[in-house]
């Protein structure tokens, strides 16, 4: 018997509001040891997602630039004293989810086949995929539980009678 989505599914999700700022999310994730979440606009629905990962690319982002290769180590210094600067202001309007999530979310059915969810999974490099039932998300799968499959027998008996 093949293992589904549900089966394998953490069936507790914890959202944000796309208005909080990116500090408060960095704590939320922090506090609930997650490495992201759903983003949920005014009428909590999904938009997007957010990660720690955003979080470090919007910050290095503000910091570095490729454009540097082609500077003098002169002109490089300059660059970073002034993205500095730039950081540094930015830092007191406070940016929002909304400006860093990525506002694509990718989903399977509680029905779909963990073979085809691992496949989808490493084929859009995800770390997490919400799972439907009648177009309402219902849960997460994330590497971890992905990992639980390997990790329990008789769910990887399952898979390996199913090739």
């Amino acid at each position: 018997m093949t293992v589904l989505a549900y089966e394998i599914m953490t069936p507790s999700i914890k959202a944000v509001p796309q208005s909080w700022t990116m500090d408060r999310l960095a704590r939320f994730l922090t506090d609930n040891e997650i490495t992201g979440s759903p983003v949920t606009d005014d009428d909590d629905e999904i938009v997007g997602i957010a990660t720690l990962k955003d979080i470090t690319e919007f910050r290095w982002n503000a910091t570095r630039s490729d454009a540097d290769r082609h500077l003098t180590p002169e002109e490089r210094e300059e660059a970073r004293r002034l993205r500095m600067v730039i950081f540094e202001e930015m830092g007191k309007v406070p940016v929002e989810v909304r400006d860093i999530m990525t506002p694509i979310v990718l989903s399977v059915d509680e029905k779909t086949p963990v073979r085809d969810i691992a496949n989808i999974m490493m084929r859009e490099h995800l770390h997490r995929i919400f799972v439907t039932n009648d177009s309402k998300i219902t849960g997460i799968i994330t590497t971890y539980d992905m990992l639980k499959v390997i990790s329990n027998e008789e769910l990887t008996q399952r898979c390996a009678d199913n090739d």
